[in-house]
């Protein structure tokens, strides 16, 4: 990395698989990361989308296409690139390895008009941390978002780095101003960017007296050249501010059109009576017990719903859910699997009705698949879901990471509802695209 580098390497979270690389070294997507907006930065082929830094073309030495594989060659001279689109909101998965005692790095939100991406990026670092002298310091290490957040230990549960000439995986996703690092599927570093406390790490960090230093709303990623030979393949992004190909809003904003309701309680004679409208916000009393479904029937799709408990002082969160694939009749509850919203247990699978699936063997107690942790954010914060049914597969990803996936799902069209169950809830963003 250079004298101030900031990498963030990336794995592919947010679609719960990876790259795949065809005979011909060719980068392919499936058809999920499709839908969810993925694309490919580098095909393993050809540079386009790509350009040194401070100039408008691909340089022509220091960086070389081998076997899928865009190489920095060490003392080759190339520079620093950065890709020719910029992003705000964005989700970068790669992998990367380094050679012994190698130092490289991957800046985002960089802007032009400086002499390196580093003094305006963050950088996911990219090292060898067991023979550079960087891997002294925990803010430097791989997978550090450098000199300002270290990584876990490398313990069991930890970070998990393969070492020097073998690939690993690396992550970066920067969300409503939320930004987390990973290194082969473990969280390394994580925190707001917007706000009071971020202005505090860059006034602790070596870029205290960087004009600009990540403030930027938006702006390219960069790939470092520090003169160590560094290899990068099956780089993919997705941009989390535009909407998703071929996406639907099954949510308006402004009425509940295009829903339907259900509730065991015939008191409730109106949908109003239990789920309203206000500022782009489905509010959900919790009871009776119910929910709102769809219309329509979907199969196969990328489903985004995003979600929060009242605010702390307005009592303790409760219990709610994502049903899919719901079939009728309608009663409380229909046949479907549900993607459960109960507080701390976001993540987690239940059958009903029987409905077929299967999941991890050791987190399953009959119906009811657990998560692998709890990934929410403290009460009165916003939730993402994004849900990813492939056929038989049905992924849960929580805020950004995987926490379930059951296979052997029954694929079958069914409506998507979302639960009242016994305590105030609130609901927006909920997009869908379908799987093509």
């Amino acid at each position: 990395m250079h004298t101030i580098t900031i990498l963030a390497a990336v794995l592919v979270a947010g679609s719960g698989s990876s790259f795949a690389m065809a005979d011909d070294t060719a980068v392919t997507l499936t058809p999920s990361e499709k839908a969810a907006g993925w694309t490919v930065l580098f095909d393993g082929k050809s540079t386009d989308g790509w350009r040194g830094y401070k100039s408008d073309k691909f340089p022509e030495k220091g960086w070389v296409v081998e076997d899928g594989v865009l190489h920095v060659v060490k003392g080759g001279g190339g520079g620093d690139i950065m890709t020719a689109a910029e992003y705000a909101d964005f989700e970068m998965a790669f992998d990367f390895k380094c050679s012994a005692g190698a130092n490289s790095g991957v800046m985002y939100r960089v802007a032009g008009g400086k002499d390196y991406p580093w003094q305006t990026g963050p950088e996911f670092q990219v090292l060898d941390d067991e023979k550079h002298s960087d891997g002294k310091d925990p803010k430097h290490r791989a997978g550090s978002l450098y000199d300002m957040i270290a990584p876990p230990p490398t313990e069991p549960g930890s970070k998990r780095l393969a070492p020097a000439e073998q690939w690993n995986t690396g992550r970066i996703r920067l969300s409503n101003g939320l930004l987390s690092h990973f290194v082969n599927g473990v969280k390394t570093a994580e925190c707001r960017i917007d706000g009071p406390e971020w202005k505090k790490m860059i006034a602790g960090s070596k870029f205290k007296d960087m004009k600009g230093f990540g403030l930027e709303s938006t702006g390219h990623i960069a790939l470092q050249d520090h003169g160590d030979d560094v290899w990068f393949r099956n780089i993919k992004v997705r941009d989390l501010k535009k909407p998703m190909p071929g996406e639907a809003a099954l949510f308006n904003g402004k009425d509940m059109s295009g829903w339907t309701w259900f509730t065991n309680d015939k008191g409730a004679t109106k949908i109003g009576d239990v789920f309203s409208v206000s500022g782009g916000v489905v509010a959900d009393k919790g009871t009776p017990n119910g929910y709102i479904a769809t219309t329509a029937e979907y199969t196969s799709y990328v489903l985004r719903v995003s979600w929060r408990w009242e605010s702390p002082d307005a009592g303790k969160p409760g219990n709610s859910g994502v049903l899919l694939r719901v079939q009728k009749p309608d009663n409380v509850w229909p046949k479907s699997i549900e993607a459960q919203l109960m507080a701390g247990n976001a993540g987690d699978f239940y059958s009903i009705g029987e409905f077929p699936m299967k999941g991890d063997a050791a987190r399953t107690n009959g119906r009811h698949v657990a998560h692998t942790k709890s990934n929410e954010r403290p009460q009165g914060e916003w939730n993402e879901y994004e849900i990813i049914v492939e056929g038989g597969t049905i992924v849960l990803n929580v805020n950004g990471e995987e926490l379930n996936r059951a296979t052997g799902c029954a694929e079958m069209a069914g409506r998507i509802a979302l639960q009242s169950e016994g305590a105030p809830i609130y609901f927006r963003d909920v997009r869908l695209a379908p799987l093509r």
